[in-house]
């Protein structure tokens, strides 16, 4: 008699602390997707920003200047395990060492962060100021989408801190982009860097009037 009572008792316990361990494994796996997810969904979706990166005003970019793929916005967030081991030591560590100063995940997943340019300072990132020897770009650059202008405001922002050889390819390939949509032939096109300067000032002229 007692042995019946007590296996009732004890399998209701067992049924108590197995669902207690499903609620704490439920528990974690939604921590994990919380912590893990939060940065790459909204750095994947919000052109690089999470809520804290738009309070700081610095954002993730490709080392080539271009928006994050979805790719790269999990491949340096899965890295931040790493980056976070020894209160962040390895990450601070790693961005001390590198030249560009990035941590693991944006090593691996060929990122970097850059800071915001104010529209009222927005002349420091311009190589010159316009001049007669600059080509003009005579075309109507009103057919340029916001996500082709962030391109070349991010490359302009940070092109001092690219190697030569690769920010000669980012230019090249950015304007070849931006002159086809805008159907500006390369031979009516200034040195490349110039034509994202010319286009970009013309389109923020296009913009405040």
């Amino acid at each position: 008699m007692k042995l019946a009572g007590w296996c009732p008792a004890f399998q209701g316990v067992a049924q108590w602390v197995a669902a207690k361990n499903w609620v704490t494994a439920i528990a974690w796996f939604l921590l994990f997707c919380l912590y893990w997810g939060y940065f790459a969904v909204f750095e994947i979706l919000c052109n690089g920003q999470t809520p804290g990166k738009r309070q700081a005003k610095i954002r993730v970019i490709s080392a080539s200047g271009r928006p994050i793929t979805p790719f790269e916005g999990i491949a340096r967030n899965i890295m931040r395990a790493i980056d976070s081991l020894g209160l962040y030591a390895v990450g601070c560590i790693a961005s001390t060492i590198d030249k560009r100063n990035r941590r693991l995940g944006d090593m691996v997943a060929g990122t970097v962060v850059v800071h915001e340019v104010e529209e009222q300072s927005v002349s420091y990132w311009y190589g010159q100021e316009k001049s007669a020897s600059v080509p003009a770009v005579n075309q109507p650059v009103t057919a340029l989408t916001a996500q082709e202008f962030q391109l070349i405001e991010a490359f302009l922002a940070r092109r001092l801190d690219i190697p030569n050889l690769q920010r000669l390819q980012s230019a090249q390939t950015i304007a070849d982009r931006i002159g086809t949509h805008l159907n500006v032939p390369k031979a009516e096109r200034p040195v490349d860097e110039a034509f994202l300067e010319e286009v970009s000032r013309r389109y923020r002229d296009t913009v405040r009037s």
